[in-house]
């Protein structure tokens, strides 16, 4: 899976958010190694809410604060199972990572 949709995936597991605070929360669970603009934010969003990973909602519930200009995305169930596939297989790529290092290392 690639980058973006796996980090927006991510920030959606800790709830439904609008665009801005996806930007923001895929910066800050990357480390600021992964920077979006609202091009790929809003066509990677489309794209998977085309998938049926991501809906969008009418409000936020969350916030307390409605804006009506902002949209406001969720995880569906699908969504929270592939981005959970997609977690295990990167866990199991760092298994690997570490354990042939870890080889080389010793030889």
């Amino acid at each position: 899976m690639p980058v973006a949709p796996f980090h927006i995936l991510v920030a959606l597991t800790g709830g439904e958010k609008h665009g801005y605070r996806l930007m923001r929360d895929v910066e800050t669970q990357s480390d600021g190694q992964v920077k979006m603009g609202p091009g790929t934010l809003y066509g990677t969003l489309k794209r998977l809410c085309a998938q049926g990973l991501v809906e969008p909602t009418a409000v936020a519930r969350t916030t307390g604060i409605d804006d009506e200009r902002r949209r406001y995305y969720r995880l569906t169930d699908l969504g929270a199972l592939v981005c959970q596939a997609e977690a295990s297989r990167l866990a199991g790529l760092a298994r690997t990572v570490r354990r042939n290092l870890k080889a080389r290392v010793a030889t």
